[in-house]
């Protein structure tokens, strides 16, 4: 049975309601990437890599723009959703893309305050950066998506 809150989660990256064995599949399909970018942004402020940091960036913005060329869920569906059984998951809905957006745009700034010598505005960047990452992976909570509710 899916959980409040991982149901909560699904609907808010723009996904409908489904029944609770799906749901569950979907979540683990959409916290593949969080799990794979969220250390790697860790690692690019421990090395304060305004290389890695770009780089982060200029693949979510891949993502936004050609959501169904989204390397992260091409791997997921041939790799692990299909031999597996699992739901594939399909371009990113709207709350989605605009939550990878926010998140582009964050190491973005982090990549060009390091590269601008700007250090306390790069750490105020990444620090709000480690934050919302912190909120997704460990309270299943995507800021990026709620504020695209907020917005609308």
């Amino acid at each position: 049975m899916a959980s409040p809150v991982i149901t909560n989660f699904v609907r808010q990256q723009g996904f409908p309601t489904e029944p609770a064995d799906a749901c569950n599949m979907r979540f683990e399909g959409l916290y593949f990437q969080p799990r794979i970018v969220f250390p790697l942004v860790l690692a690019a402020v421990a090395l304060q890599s305004a290389l890695l940091f770009l780089l982060i960036s200029a693949v979510l913005w891949w993502n936004v723009l050609l959501p169904g060329g989204n390397p992260f869920e091409v791997f997921y569906n041939r790799w692990i959703a299909g031999p597996r059984g699992r739901l594939p998951l399909s371009p990113a809905p709207a709350p989605r893309r605009f939550a990878q957006a926010v998140n582009a745009a964050f190491n973005l700034g982090s990549g060009l305050t390091l590269l601008a010598g700007w250090n306390v505005a790069s750490w105020i960047v990444q620090a709000m950066l480690v934050g919302a990452f912190s909120l997704l992976i460990f309270g299943k909570f995507c800021l990026g998506a709620y504020v695209f509710h907020v917005l609308r």
